[in-house]
């Protein structure tokens, strides 16, 4: 467990200098998490440690949460004030991001039925044997 935990703070440190080094505008536990995919589909597979280890950091991830609860406590009188701005934020964000998704479904489905079309009209094709 403790290799596994290493590793997954190490992709977030490599992250995190990538984005310091490149000035991407990302945050870097993003860049590091996509370093980590990156890194098991080469190895095509999750080693049953950090498979497990992630599994125990998804148990508990609420208890993440309370540093970022009580940072919310302590400036409820600024978000009292923005109140408008932040729920325009995220009434606007969800649209945006249901209407992504739709998209990028739709073009799912069709990628998929044309993909089936062509199947269907090509037929069987003949073996080496034939």
């Amino acid at each position: 467990m403790l290799g596994s935990l290493t590793l997954l703070l190490l992709c977030q440190l490599l992250g995190e200098v990538a984005v310091r080094a490149t000035a991407l505008p990302l945050p870097g536990p993003v860049v590091g998490m996509a370093l980590l995919f990156v890194g098991l589909a080469l190895r095509g597979e999750i080693p049953p440690a950090l498979a497990e280890t992630a599994g125990a950091l998804l148990r508990n991830l609420s208890l993440l949460f309370v540093p970022a609860g009580v940072g919310v406590m302590l400036h409820l009188s600024l978000i009292g004030r923005e109140w408008l701005p932040i729920a325009a934020a995220l009434i606007g964000s969800a649209v945006i991001t249901v209407a992504v998704t739709a998209l990028v479904l739709q073009g799912a489905s069709r990628l998929l039925r044309r993909a089936e079309h062509s199947a269907a009209d090509s037929g069987p094709r003949p073996g080496p044997e034939d």
